[in-house]
């Protein structure tokens, strides 16, 4: 063979790397050293796709470009050996919206949390407040409760106290509602939030009326409905036949929280209505979090006369969660005049077990860390399920606790948020919003006594190609979270 010869087979073997090269490197995975991330021998686990097998995974610039059998290099790689990784968990109802509860939103494998029931009534400020200072990603709902106390007055911080709770909008109150909400949609809000059980004096035909403008915007309405319970009238099941019709009625999205602290023990008459509705084509989701008692504000409208027998409990199930005490008439009366949160130990563990187990039904916290107080729902939701419902009690298998957990909230926000369709996956081309967790050894351990306790055995959390959370530390100084909106 002449030089002439082999320097021109040298060139066009060298223009085919150059050409076809990347591309091969990135779905194939191999003998690529750009490669920022390697995680190795690492158990796959993707709920779309049903994946659960050991594969390498490499990430480049935020996102999955190879999952392979093939060896990785790059940058950094960790032995994955022994750990699920998974897609990132998506909070669809977290109150806890700042540094302190980020940390334990990551610790217990969140990679998005968002606040959909309460929402806020300035969308523009809410996410400028948060935007290049988050450890994970963030978004909201305008909010009809914050809206409606704006619009009359009402001398509550975050919940109603007084004016929202007890007086029906005029029309006049009614218009301005819906034009903040309007406006509200124009600057990116997710959906609309209801807490209908905490102003009480809104007419059925005023929430009508904004699921109406939800079905024309094409968005959700995440609703707390307006009652709990089983006791006739005003049952939960009552309570979800009014929104279910206002969705029917107006084409609306509906999303119901937390269903399990609302029917109590009608749950399961509700999962019936929720599951009939779905089934003849009705957009409606519902969520839960797994655990037996629920927490609010004791001013609220949610303890007003009638409460014992609406939510089955005595002055005793109720613990304040400022001092850890349980309650009596005499404290109760007087705290109720302070204001501030109460865990609420009113729901049956078959209850609690059901929703965990029920197909449907995606895992929502409901949860808020305040200077270390709260519930322990707002540190330790995701472990919990994990380690309790999945490895101790077999209740529900780890490819579904994933669904409901990364999957089904991803799903429920496409419609809205176009980009959710490339997180809460492990596949090319998706986010690297990923959790690399032990099986064997997830657990929670925040407790009604002490809720700021750390999850344990969920080793990496990465949020945006980014860790924030690295053998099983919080990595300091990094805000990879980024704004969930429309």
């Amino acid at each position: 063979m002449s030089k002439q010869i082999f320097s021109r087979i040298v060139v066009l073997a060298l223009l085919l790397v150059i050409i076809i090269g990347p591309q091969w490197a990135t779905v194939e995975g191999q003998r690529d050293v750009s490669l920022d991330i390697v995680f190795s021998g690492a158990r796959v686990m993707d709920p779309e796709s049903g994946l659960d097998a050991v594969r390498n995974v490499g990430l480049r610039g935020g996102s999955i470009v190879a999952i392979t059998t093939r060896p990785l290099t790059g940058k950094t790689v960790i032995d994955a050996k022994g750990l699920v990784l998974a897609p990132g968990l998506i909070d669809l109802h977290s109150h806890g919206q700042d540094e302190e509860n980020y940390r334990y939103k990551a610790r217990d494998g969140v990679t998005t949390a968002l606040e959909l029931e309460v929402g806020t009534a300035d969308i523009p400020a809410w996410y400028a407040e948060r935007t290049g200072r988050s450890l994970i990603n963030f978004g909201a709902t305008v909010g009809h409760v914050p809206v409606k106390m704006k619009v009359m007055g009402d001398s509550g911080s975050w919940l109603p106290r007084d004016r929202a709770i007890a007086t029906p909008a005029t029309a006049d109150e009614n218009r301005r509602i819906g034009e903040i909400i309007t406006r509200g949609l124009n600057d990116g809000a997710i959906g609309i939030g209801f807490g209908i059980a905490y102003v009480p004096a809104t007419r059925r035909e005023e929430i009508m009326s904004i699921f109406r403008l939800a079905a024309e915007r094409g968005v959700t309405c995440f609703t707390h409905v307006r009652s709990h319970g089983a006791v006739e009238p005003g049952s939960a099941l009552e309570a979800m036949q009014e929104v279910v019709a206002d969705a029917v009625a107006t084409g609306a999205s509906l999303h119901i929280v937390h269903v399990t602290s609302t029917g109590l023990i009608q749950t399961p008459e509700c999962l019936t209505l929720i599951d009939g509705a779905r089934q003849r084509g009705i957009d409606v989701t519902t969520e839960a979090y797994p655990y037996t008692a629920a927490m609010t504000g004791l001013e609220t409208a949610i303890f007003d006369e009638g409460w014992q027998q609406k939510l089955g409990v005595g002055y005793g199930d109720l613990q304040w969660v400022a001092t850890g005490e349980r309650l009596t008439a005499e404290t109760f009366a007087r705290y109720r005049k302070e204001g501030g949160l109460v865990v609420i130990h009113s729901i049956p563990e078959r209850i609690a077990r059901l929703a965990v187990s029920h197909p449907s039904i995606m895992i929502a916290s409901d949860g808020l860390i305040t200077n270390g107080k709260g519930h322990p729902r707002g540190a330790g939701s995701y472990a919990r399920v994990l380690g309790r419902y999945v490895r101790e009690q077999k209740v529900i298998s780890l490819m579904d606790a994933l669904r409901k957990m990364s999957l089904l909230p991803a799903q429920r926000l496409e419609k809205a948020v176009p980009s959710m369709r490339n997180r809460g996956r492990v596949r090319v081309g998706a986010v690297a919003d990923l959790i690399l967790f032990d099986p064997d050894h997830v657990t929670d351990r925040a407790t009604f006594e002490n809720a700021a306790q750390y999850s344990e055995g969920i080793h990496h959390v990465l949020v945006n190609g980014q860790f924030v959370v690295r053998d099983q530390k919080l990595v300091d100084g990094v805000k990879p979270g980024v704004a969930i909106r429309r």
